[in-house]
């Protein structure tokens, strides 16, 4: 990749951003398909967001990514949102056009063409949601826009969170036609009624994940059942607690890992016009995850 005068600026604003798998992603993806591009990561530790979001705008870039902490912050910036990022009140992709910030979320597109790759179609269908944080409402957004019929959300009953998910499925009736519903994650008995009339149970929560991977979101495999799909959205460790138990089940089991390769070719597509090469990218980066 050659760097000129003329090279279109995206890239990923957060912290910590060291990590991130994306500029390899999209550089990659910018290679292959001969586009002037580059993206790079800010770490935004200790730095004014506003400043940040509007310095991203007054030098050209054409879009950025929006990681952990500041999905919902970023909000307070954007002269507009996606129906996606105003049900979700979060937002993961900022679209710059003639000056203007679109904010937008794609991974609840991760997701569900995740769903899709590994083979199923819950349009129509039930879904149970395990957690109602920024994961979960971006998954359960996209899900109810694209026409999941039902879902099912069970959220720790504490005050202020359990209130915002209460709000969150307010605004998914106002601005959809799905029926969703939230339940205190310790009825164990509702659950278990929700899976059974599920075409898929998501994992949105981060119990299991490493370094507590003995731990299962969910309180016996009796709940799980054959034909089942199951997708956990850890993908440290490849294989949870809760993706082990759902093999031996006989479910149709899958992780998160294509999540964030999916969500990322939705930002590319934002931005430059043109399909991310989703094979190329994923046998590159992907395959010995």
């Amino acid at each position: 990749m050659e760097i000129t005068g003329k090279t279109t600026l995206t890239g990923l604003i957060g912290s910590p951003v060291a990590h991130s798998i994306s500029p390899q992603m999209h550089n990659e993806a910018f290679r292959q398909l001969g586009l002037d591009y580059v993206y790079l990561a800010f770490d935004l530790a200790g730095s004014d967001l506003g400043t940040a979001v509007r310095g991203l705008r007054d030098i050209g870039a054409k879009g950025f990514n929006v990681t952990m902490p500041y999905k919902v912050h970023v909000l307070e910036y954007m002269d507009e949102l996606t129906p996606a990022a105003k049900i979700a009140q979060a937002c993961n992709t900022v679209i710059i056009k003639d000056g203007k910030l679109t904010g937008h979320t794609t991974d609840g597109i991760g997701f569900m063409s995740s769903v899709s790759d590994a083979g199923h179609d819950i349009i129509g269908k039930k879904m149970t949601v395990l957690g109602c944080g920024g994961a979960a409402t971006a998954i359960c957004t996209q899900a109810a826009l694209d026409g999941v019929s039902d879902i099912d959300i069970f959220q720790l009953k504490l005050p202020e969170e359990f209130d915002r998910a209460l709000a969150f499925a307010d605004r998914v009736r106002e601005h959809t036609s799905c029926n969703i519903h939230i339940y205190d994650f310790a009825d164990t008995e509702q659950m278990r009624k929700s899976i059974s009339e599920s075409a898929i149970l998501t994992n949105a929560t981060n119990v299991g994940m490493a370094p507590h991977d003995d731990q299962c979101p969910i309180p016996d495999a009796s709940m799980l059942f054959p034909g089942l799909i199951v997708c956990d959205i850890i993908y440290n460790p490849r294989k949870t607690k809760l993706y082990q138990m759902a093999e031996a089940a006989g479910c149709s089991v899958f992780n998160g890992l294509y999540m964030l390769l999916f969500q990322g070719a939705a930002s590319f597509e934002c931005w430059t016009g043109q399909k991310m090469p989703v094979d190329i990218i994923r046998q590159k980066f992907f395959s010995h995850q």
